[in-house]
């Protein structure tokens, strides 16, 4: 398993200090319901490690993590217990060096270029910027990447659904680590619904889909040139003419000739179809893998659902 893959086909891994252990397994459940099977436990209680064991115990497809490691010792404490992954909150050389020897990943906390250097000397691939709002926040990460280009980070402290999309844009950001859906006051009290809300509001607003047109297949070209008249017609749009269809504003799209589809397509648009991708498979949705466009960076723009709906096919397609 790729697990920096995963931390960013997530793209939010919610950071988590559990005081009673017996929240343990409802709170990754209510994440879980709102789209994100993955968590840090931090090591910043006396029941972290029992934590991130009744959770792997019960939810073995969970990718669960261990946060604020500062030792060998609670390195190991965590990898038995079961987890996946090791943050920490800095970059200690001898937490790092016993991770690798272990054949676990970790993401030590880096704020400097001096750290990163170490880092990449260490042989890591990605590490954690912390704590990110207060250490310069994006524009600092940028700063860095242009002379580490082969360093990825993820971002934690001071993240929240209001910046989180800027991280996120930013090609070197595999994931944003935050607290801001999983606050302690909710847990205490657990309320895991209102937890699953902000998780699933958290995620939505993090994909963001959107519908941009509805295609319609048309037996030829005269068809749908007629067609799209009529809609332009009717609701003040342009058309335009173009080899395989034509389009009535960009809302409709009509195919000169069948497409995918019984009766034609839907395009959603999102901001990360990668992401979104991922996202939908976890609900046991199937792709088209034949239809996968990519662009220059190998970065996912457009692919196809594998089922149809009411005789349209469905695909994503990157926001623009």
């Amino acid at each position: 398993m790729d697990i920096i893959k995963e931390l960013h086909d997530f793209g939010l891994v919610p950071v988590i200090k559990i005081t009673d252990v017996k929240n343990a397994v409802p709170l990754a459940e209510a994440l879980a319901k709102g789209g994100l099977n993955c968590a840090e436990i931090t090591f910043r209680t006396a029941c972290a490690k029992e934590a991130i064991a009744e959770i792997t115990k019960a939810m073995p497809d969970m990718l669960v993590g261990a946060g604020t490691v500062l030792t060998p010792e609670q390195a190991d404490e965590a990898i038995e217990a079961g987890a996946k992954f090791i943050v920490s909150p800095g970059l200690n050389p001898r937490v790092v060096k016993h991770c690798i020897e272990k054949g676990v990943p970790i993401l030590p906390g880096c704020a400097t270029p001096s750290e990163v250097e170490t880092a990449i000397e260490l042989g890591l691939k990605a590490v954690k910027f912390f704590p990110a709002e207060a250490a310069g926040g994006l524009n600092m990460i940028k700063s860095m990447s242009a002379p580490y280009g082969q360093i990825k980070f993820m971002p934690t402290g001071g993240i929240n659904e209001n910046n989180m999309l800027d991280y996120l844009a930013f090609d070197k950001i595999i994931a944003c680590g935050g607290s801001f859906m999983v606050k302690d006051a909710l847990i205490d009290a657990g309320n895991f619904e209102e937890i699953t809300r902000l998780t699933k509001n958290a995620v939505m607003k993090m994909l963001d889909f959107k519908l941009v047109h509805v295609g319609i297949n048309c037996e030829n070209q005269e068809k749908a040139v007629k067609g799209a008249q009529l809609l332009s017609t009717l609701f003040g749009l342009d058309y335009k003419v173009g080899n395989s269809s034509t389009f009535a504003g960009t809302e409709f799209e009509l195919m000169h000739t069948k497409y995918l589809g019984a009766n034609g397509h839907i395009a959603m648009a999102t901001n990360f179809p990668d992401r979104a991708k991922s996202y939908l498979e976890k609900m046991g949705i199937e792709f088209n893998e034949e239809t996968a466009k990519y662009d220059a960076k190998g970065n996912l723009t457009v692919i196809y659902l594998k089922e149809e709906i009411c005789g349209f096919a469905i695909h994503l397609v990157k926001k623009k």
